[in-house]
């Protein structure tokens, strides 16, 4: 399957599985999980691009693709992160590294010094590792990111849930004002 190929399949399953599973009328566990087999014909139902799909291209899709979007587990797909459906995906608690790093524009950073991190129309408040990722997400909303500084320690010590979506992702349910700082 060609580089192209393989970025509109991650496409049209981030589709799926962050946003609107009922438009290829799947429906994904408590923890955003589908059967491969489910998904693969649902997908042929809704393009004729998808008709002769394996549990083998999506492997491949995986393997292609540089930001980890979706993992497959006893032939169960899901999103890690990114959903914007009306329920909430449970997840499982972590404990954060010590620092994570938010980008964003200089207008949503003096909001976000007040009233904290919020997950706004998504269901998680996502974060990066470190800076250099920050500052790649931040220029999705402005030239020139202002990249906060988040304490994740102090505020999982406080209180505040983590949960890992990928090497690149990590998630709150919100992150208060007093755990931020501008770098």
């Amino acid at each position: 399957m060609s580089t192209k190929r393989l970025i509109d399949l991650s496409r049209v399953i981030s589709h799926a599985l962050r946003h609107e599973p009922w438009l290829y009328e799947i429906e994904l566990d408590g923890e955003g999980w589908v059967e491969l087999a489910m998904l693969i014909e649902a997908l042929a139902r809704s393009d004729t691009r998808w008709t002769s799909l394996t549990e083998a291209d999506f492997h491949a899709m995986i393997s292609a693709t540089t930001k980890q979007r979706h993992e497959i587990a006893d032939h169960r797909i899901r999103a890690l992160y990114g959903h914007s459906l009306p329920g909430r995906l449970s997840r499982e608690p972590a404990a954060p590294p010590a620092r994570l790093f938010h980008g964003t524009s200089p207008a949503a950073a003096a909001r976000i010094l007040a009233d904290g991190l919020k997950p706004m129309r998504r269901q998680y408040v996502h974060l990066s590792p470190d800076n250099a990722v920050a500052i790649e997400v931040g220029r999705r909303k402005a030239q020139d990111p202002v990249i906060l500084i988040v304490d994740a320690a102090a505020a999982a010590e406080a209180g505040t849930r983590f949960y890992r979506g990928n090497e690149q992702v990590w998630l709150a349910d919100a992150v208060p004002a007093g755990f931020l700082k501008v770098e």
